[in-house]
């Protein structure tokens, strides 16, 4: 009878984790309507195209050899159907060993497979971040080369030093010797996401047209706000997964609470982000901006990450609202300084995930100030660094931008051969 009850704990376990694990992988269709919707018709089917290429590439180079890196899961995820056991006869006695141990309250026991599963779309979020803050300029073969470096080595290595908890390049210990913590992926997967973007970004240069000879900002519309708007509801709902999934465990009463308080939470920020973000864009420009609001709400999601299992309702609802603060700030920032983000990725995954790191010790008393900011620095220098020098060797081998009559005629022909709205753009010249 006890082993019954500790297999049927193993399963609810697991099932929690492969649907939390579904909910996060719908974000990548969140992310191509929102990107979708925010860059000009013209770039559209390039923009799609990405989005999709990325997270097949995402889930091989992290199946081959990134999760190995992260956790010690062996090259192409070798022995994970028997969780490294000899057999699934040893398999099932591990798992009721391994439970017995821990008891209902203790450490999270469920399928390794379901493990992987989970952490791939993770990891194929954090180079979603990267698609559109590139977008409508660069070459999507090579997107496609960074997407598997990222995916295969650059983002598993941090995700080692902090989740993983391996030492970093065996000088100091995150966790251990500084108490970072970053629940669900503030700093992990979002900012590592920016970072990337980042290089990327200032390697690559502005759209033409973007920015006057005087400094002057030419803001570019994009093609559809209701698809981004659309995409911006998707990803508030796949966050539910991203945050809720991240608690590992669903059998016992306190890890039940537990989730259901990441729920609350992580919608009370993403309402705070909204409402902060619209009425900051109506004090400086005298308008509700829904693009402003769609990212408010993703920086309240961004900054509640961090930690939503400790804060009250009030204190997400106003971790989110500071989200919704410094993405509209930083948005308005980086333009003056001809950064150009199209849909406003490097802000929100970028500045709020800093801010949504740094929020952690506010109600999680286990975290300090200056462990988190050493996390921060680790994550950043990491990613960008080495992201810097991947871009840079992409764009001596084959270049990162396409040419000048490639981006005014748009991407979609030049990269994809087809258009996504043809009935629309029979005059491509026009910009629109």
């Amino acid at each position: 009878m006890e082993d019954q009850i500790f297999q049927l704990q193993y399963a609810l376990d697991t099932f929690y984790f492969l649907v939390m694990g579904a909910l996060v992988m719908w974000m990548a269709a969140g992310f191509a309507m929102l990107e979708a919707g925010l860059v000009r018709a013209k770039n559209t089917t390039e923009i799609l195209t990405k989005n999709v290429m990325l997270f097949a590439i995402a889930c091989t180079a992290y199946m081959v050899v990134g999760y190995d890196i992260m956790y010690d899961g062996g090259i192409f995820l070798k022995d994970i159907a028997t969780g490294g056991a000899a057999d699934s006869d040893a398999m099932v006695a591990a798992v009721l060993v391994s439970s017995k141990e821990n008891g209902f309250g203790g450490d999270s026991v469920y399928s390794a497979a379901s493990d992987f599963f989970f952490q791939v779309v993770f990891v194929a979020t954090a180079m979603s971040i990267v698609s559109g803050a590139v977008a409508e300029r660069m070459k999507l073969w090579a997107f496609a080369v960074f997407a598997i470096v990222m995916t295969a080595y650059i983002y598993p290595m941090e995700g080692a030093w902090t989740w993983g908890g391996k030492s970093v390049f065996g000088l100091f210990s995150l966790g251990d010797d500084y108490g970072f913590s970053d629940f669900a992926g503030s700093g992990i997967v979002h900012l590592a996401g920016a970072s990337a973007a980042l290089a990327g970004v200032l390697l690559l240069g502005a759209r033409k047209g973007k920015y006057g000879p005087n400094g002057e900002v030419h803001p570019i519309p994009g093609a559809n706000l209701p698809l981004a708007t659309l995409g911006t509801f998707i990803l508030w709902m796949g966050w539910f997964g991203f945050n809720g999934g991240s608690v590992l465990k669903l059998g016992d009463v306190a890890s039940a609470n537990s989730v259901a308080m990441v729920f609350l939470n992580t919608n009370a920020a993403a309402a705070g982000g909204v409402i902060v973000a619209l009425v900051v864009a109506r004090m400086l420009f005298g308008k509700a901006d829904l693009t402003m609001a769609l990212n408010g709400a993703l920086a309240g999601l961004v900054a509640i990450t961090a930690e939503p299992s400790t804060p009250t309702a009030l204190s997400a609802t106003l971790i989110g609202g500071v989200g919704g603060v410094l993405v509209v700030l930083s948005i308005i920032f980086l333009d003056k300084l001809k950064i150009d983000d199209p849909v406003g990725a490097i802000s929100v995954h970028g500045v709020v995930g800093m801010w949504g790191l740094m929020a952690v010790p506010l109600t999680n008393g286990d975290a300090t100030f200056g462990g988190q900011f050493m996390g921060l620095i680790t994550i950043f220098v990491w990613v960008f660094g080495v992201s810097f020098v991947t871009w840079m060797v992409i764009k001596m081998i084959m270049g990162l931008r396409v040419s000048e009559e490639e981006e005014f005629e748009g991407v979609d022909l030049a990269e994809c051969g087809m258009e996504a709205y043809p009935e629309f753009t029979g005059n491509r010249g026009s910009g629109i």
